[in-house]
């Protein structure tokens, strides 16, 4: 494997959120990890064991007047066509630091319309719209690292 790939995939490993890659080219395969620096450490002083104290134990009280539990909280489903990240990146909505964004909230899209930009291994990949419709919801942060299938935007 060529030796300028290597350092672009460590510079990958160390400027993104990933902690590990692995790639395969032909015969070759290259594993890179990423582990976080080993805490320092700092013996601690030995302190004698505290003395034994008797502990008292309540009976338990019987439950009150049997009122139902209120039903756990699910949270809802976002209504309409969820739009996900195809790979892991970094997750831009403009095209440049000072630019307009692709798309804001309440925006008419339609498919081929261009609704995001994520960074992978120093390329930009454009994230089109697939449906017909409006931007309900942004669920990601500019500049913040994606997984894989991760939930980006719902078209509504």
């Amino acid at each position: 494997m060529d030796l300028r790939k290597l350092k672009t995939l460590i510079e990958l490993v160390a400027e993104s959120g990933i902690a590990e890659i692995e790639v395969t080219e032909g015969e070759d395969k290259v594993r890179i990890v990423k582990y976080p620096a080993p805490p320092a450490f700092a013996p601690l002083p030995v302190a004698p064991p505290p003395p034994a104290v008797p502990t008292v134990i309540a009976a338990p009280t019987p439950p009150a007047a049997s009122t139902p539990p209120p039903p756990p909280v699910e949270a809802e489903a976002p209504k309409g066509h969820v739009v996900k990240s195809p790979m892991v990146g970094t997750f831009y909505r403009a095209p440049s630091p000072g630019a307009k964004p692709f798309v804001e909230v309440g925006q008419s899209v339609k498919p081929g319309d261009i609704l995001c930009i994520i960074e992978a291994m120093k390329l930009l990949n454009e994230i089109e719209c697939e449906v017909s419709g409006e931007v309900k919801e942004i669920l990601v942060e500019n500049g913040q690292p994606v997984e894989y299938g991760q939930p980006l935007f719902v078209i509504g």
